[in-house]
């Protein structure tokens, strides 16, 4: 009887520190858990890897996860696949979370670029010939902010005050009856060969091969563009204070290595509003 008493104490401390161990492992592991990122295929991606390369010295796993549409990134985000992305700017956020009754939350800027009128066809300078064929991209906020771009260079006109909200039934006048074609924004640089310009972002202009300076027109002429149009970085509202995230957001903002490569891939078109 004694030695079985003695047999199930010393089971039982072994028990218990076993449980222990686990437990003392549990932060460790928690702590090496990687910082997800959902982002979307840009050439910007490559400035968040140099900013991923500082974390990793700094002690810091990060990692992109990479969707191929503009509403995945989002939905990733809120159901905690990811735990925060950076892709978008905040009038598409917003509009993102009323319709998905989400509360994603933009908790700080990455970089501002512009969009601008692209085309494998026509040089800068040239006209755009009548009945052109004219891309742009298919979700709200987007197509809103392609048709001012149109606008602003005279090429349609829209009913006084819609704003980014405009939508192609909102074009009033079309002197050029140009032919409109609403895609998926972030497959947009496939479509250059099909169309005889497109509205789009600099970075799938360039992933279609263009060069920013080719673009026959652009839209961050306003100063209040710069900052609505800012790529943002986004979570959940409850993860907001995250300080894995909010190092890593530090180390990009501040490293000269991520601003010299968005500047390499964007040339005078970007800004930093942080």
């Amino acid at each position: 009887m004694f030695q079985q008493s003695l047999f199930l104490t010393l089971a039982r401390r072994i028990a218990a520190m076993g449980v222990l161990s686990l437990a003392a492992l549990a932060p460790a592991q928690a702590a090496e858990k990687p910082l997800r990122i959902g982002v979307i295929p840009s050439v910007a991606n490559a400035a968040t890897e140099l900013a991923i390369a500082e974390a990793r010295k700094a002690g810091l796993d990060v990692q992109l996860v990479e969707f191929s549409d503009w509403v995945l990134p989002n939905i990733a985000v809120a159901d905690g696949s990811v735990d925060a992305n950076f892709f978008q700017h905040e009038p598409f956020l917003q509009l993102f979370n009323a319709r998905r009754g989400a509360n994603l939350t933009p908790i700080a800027y990455g970089y501002s670029t512009t969009i601008g009128l692209f085309s494998k066809k026509l040089k800068k300078g040239e006209p755009l010939p009548d009945g052109a064929t004219i891309a742009v991209p298919n979700d709200p906020v987007n197509t809103g902010r392609a048709l001012l771009l149109l606008e602003s260079i005279g090429l349609i006109k829209l009913k006084p005050g819609v704003a980014h909200q405009a939508t192609l039934q909102d074009v009033t006048a079309n002197p050029k009856r140009l032919k409109f074609v609403q895609i998926e924004g972030s497959q947009s640089a496939r479509t250059f060969d099909d169309v005889t310009a497109s509205v789009t972002y600099t970075t799938f202009a360039k992933q279609a091969g263009l060069n920013e300076k080719d673009g026959l027109a652009f839209d961050n002429i306003d100063p209040a563009n710069v900052r609505r149009y800012a790529i943002r970085w986004v979570t959940r509202a409850d993860n907001a204070q995250d300080p894995r995230l909010l190092k890593f957001i530090a180390i990009y903002q501040q490293s000269a290595e991520v601003k010299a490569k968005l500047r390499s891939l964007y040339g005078d078109l970007i800004t930093f509003p942080w």
